[in-house]
């Protein structure tokens, strides 16, 4: 078999022909009236026409010899046969195609369309022009990209040869587009707020530092989808906004977390937690139907039912229950014993009792199938959520359970200034203590609620729940998930 050099060279001789025929290798423009899918479409009508007219495509296999040759093209859109036959193309054209086109090639094929024996959608090839020369070959058909890896690094040709994931990118932007058809009909607002800030907030997570030279400032990457300016916008006046955008966190890779990752986040004044519970389960049933056709997912062990009554889980009750530790009695140590004890690792950078409870529950939560919503968090494991009056000790927030994962997170805002200063020292505290996750003092956004926020529920969610519904690990779910350089 020719290594990849040799057929690289066997392939830039067909490129010095191509130039010596006259034939441009990457042309400007080449002739295309329909795509091969309106083609296909109308290809009866166009068949009682009889009138020549042009598609191109990439050839994906090339089959036949002599006076006929079987090429198919696919550009994208769908796949059609081009029949090159010596007594319709000259045989200067048929003997050009034979010398210098591989699979790969983009052409354009200008001819008539007619049904081979077998029943095929062909077009009787008149003519043809190079589009653009392919000088690597393709991976052999029936096998594609098998290392993993190599898929994702080298994404455009796993996308190109299997269309089941390329129909995985096509629902992904089904899924967004659904989210925003959705609270644009619920009467929200999308806003743009700002990417680099000088101050962090909205989530707990290690962020991206970079620096802004013409200011001359270090400044981060957000974290959030523009909570707390979001936020700042309800103060000014807005009723109900959401944004939709990228986000950054300089964490670890897993098949639930990526670095930089698509999520949405949506504000609403004067509503409350059960309002935004309601909403949200709304919007996820239409968004997985008109997204996925179904209410009914297989996720990794789990057979979920969007459609069935959603659970509620109670944060403390659910620990107790599913790893016997009472988390409001129970000191540092202990929970580190039960930790041990359920042979769940940590990462003790910046440990404290708050990162060993989070520890604790993300072990209890992949036990849940859900659907369902979390409840009743501790007070301090969520410093910008509103405190339950009925408990002074938990918080007004939810949290959408599927497939043992949280898929979204909402609350009851903070409002109350003083508290929210209160919260972000102690949060401050454990920055300066080494939690890098903790969230950063913004002083401007506490002076902005001093003018008075009403009350609000919050809500966002990642692209994280596509994957889920997909079946599919995060970063095989994003198109060019970030990877390390070949040797590094």
């Amino acid at each position: 078999m020719a290594s990849i050099e040799e057929i690289r060279d066997q392939r830039l001789k067909k490129l010095e022909a191509l130039d010596r025929s006259g034939m441009e290798a990457y042309p400007n423009t080449i002739p295309r009236d329909y795509t091969l899918a309106s083609t296909r479409a109308s290809f009866e009508e166009l068949e009682r026409a009889g009138e020549p007219f042009s598609v191109a495509g990439r050839v994906m296999a090339i089959r036949g010899q002599g006076a006929i040759l079987f090429v198919v093209l696919n550009d994208g859109t769908d796949t059609l046969q081009a029949v090159f036959k010596k007594d319709v193309a000259s045989e200067k054209t048929l003997s050009l195609f034979v010398e210098t086109a591989d699979i790969g090639d983009i052409i354009s094929v200008t001819g008539r369309p007619f049904v081979t024996q077998r029943g095929e959608k062909s077009i009787m090839v008149d003519a043809w022009v190079m589009g653009a020369k392919s000088l690597r070959p393709l991976p052999e058909k029936w096998h594609g990209l098998q290392d993993e890896e190599e898929k994702l690094r080298k994404r455009y040709l796993d996308l190109m040869l299997d269309p089941e994931l390329k129909g995985l990118f096509v629902k992904k932007a089904k899924f967004w587009g659904a989210i925003r058809t959705f609270l644009v009909a619920e009467g929200f607002l999308e806003v743009e707020t700002p990417v680099i800030e000088l101050t962090t907030g909205g989530a707990d997570a290690r962020p991206f530092a970079t620096h802004h030279h013409a200011l001359d400032l270090d400044v981060y990457l957000r974290i959030s989808c523009g909570e707390l300016w979001q936020k700042r916008l309800i103060v000014a006046g807005f009723d109900k906004v959401f944004e939709i955008g990228r986000i950054f966190r300089n964490e670890g890779i897993s098949p639930e977390h990526a670095q930089d990752y698509t999520q949405m986040e949506f504000y609403w004044a004067y509503a409350t937690r059960d309002d935004g519970m309601a909403l949200v389960e709304r919007m996820y049933k239409q968004v997985a139907e008109e997204t996925f056709g179904t209410l009914q997912f297989t996720i990794g062990k789990f057979t979920v039912d969007l459609g069935r009554p959603w659970e509620r889980y109670d944060y403390a009750e659910t620990i107790k229950k599913l790893a016997n530790v009472d988390i409001a009695i129970a000191s540092l140590s202990e929970i580190e014993a039960a930790l041990t004890r359920l042979k769940v690792e940590c990462e003790k950078k910046g440990w404290n009792k708050v990162r060993a409870v989070d520890a604790l529950w993300k072990y209890c939560r992949r036990q849940l199938g859900g659907p369902g919503f979390l409840m009743n968090v501790p007070v301090e494991m969520s410093p910008l959520a509103k405190t339950d009056p009925k408990t002074r000790n938990t918080v007004l927030q939810f949290q959408p359970i599927i497939a043992g994962s949280e898929v979204g997170k909402g609350y009851s805002e903070l409002n109350d200034p003083l508290d929210q200063a209160r919260r972000f020292q102690a949060q401050q505290d454990l920055r300066d203590h080494g939690d890098e996750e903790a969230q950063m003092y913004d002083h401007d956004f506490v002076e902005a609620l001093e003018y008075g926020m009403p009350p609000t529920c919050g809500f966002g969610v990642s692209e994280r729940l596509f994957a889920f519904l997909a079946n599919r690990p995060v970063r095989e779910a994003q198109l060019f998930p970030l990877l390390r350089p070949r040797g590094a």
